[in-house]
């Protein structure tokens, strides 16, 4: 993933989580479209594209996924959340116990409208909720989203300052707990999402590939 750090702009503090998140998400983004990923040691292997049969791939009985708004939602799901004619399952709390496995396609999905809306209420209009988010129901569009909404969310890191960075809710995402944090913490949980749902994905990429 190509760096657009503009040198002796970013605050110290904030450097590192920065470059965190590049690395992450590159990763992400090369596993599932770039046709050689690193493959932990600086080993290239082979990749293939995203297909949208893997995309949509539920490995287990009862998995939340993307759906068509025409076919409703999922097993335990009572709502398919974002706008078009794709949602995403949910369910408003309490949510189930125990969670239902979540497909690669839901969890790009919610990575993706995390990354969006959180650079909307940090830097934008502070207006976007999940309802206006639209869903995408194939892999093309849906790896164009997630390309779209990190590369929101680093214009949002790169216009912080130090100040910034100390000042409770700074970010106003209305899913978390953004308003009563210093931005600073919201960029270091939106890194752990990025990291673990990465790695999520890339292990089903692996399972989809053994199983095919």
């Amino acid at each position: 993933m190509a760096s657009f750090r503009r040198p002796g702009t970013v605050p110290p503090r904030l450097l590192p989580l920065l470059e965190q998140f590049d690395h992450a998400s590159g990763r992400l983004l090369d596993r599932l479209v770039a046709p050689v990923r690193d493959s932990g040691n600086g080993t290239g292997v082979g990749n293939s594209p995203l297909t949208d049969a893997e995309y949509l791939w539920e490995p287990v009985p009862g998995c939340w996924s993307v759906r068509r708004r025409t076919d409703g939602p999922g097993a335990r799901a009572t709502l398919l959340t974002g706008r078009g004619a794709w949602g995403r399952d949910a369910a408003p709390a309490p949510h189930p116990e125990p969670p239902p496995f979540t497909t690669l396609a839901w969890r790009l999905s919610h990575l993706t409208e995390m990354l969006l809306l959180r650079a909307d209420h940090t830097s934008g209009s502070r207006s976007l909720t999940r309802e206006s988010f639209e869903v995408a129901g194939d892999a093309a569009a849906a790896v164009a989203a997630y390309q779209e909404a990190s590369a929101a969310w680093r214009r949002t890191l790169l216009g912080a300052d130090e100040a910034a960075l100390d000042t409770v809710g700074h970010s106003a995402y209305p899913y978390g707990s953004d308003p009563e944090d210093p931005f600073l913490e919201t960029v270091w949980w939106v890194n752990q999402e990025v990291l673990h749902h990465g790695a999520e994905i890339a292990l089903l990429r692996d399972l989809y590939a053994s199983t095919a």
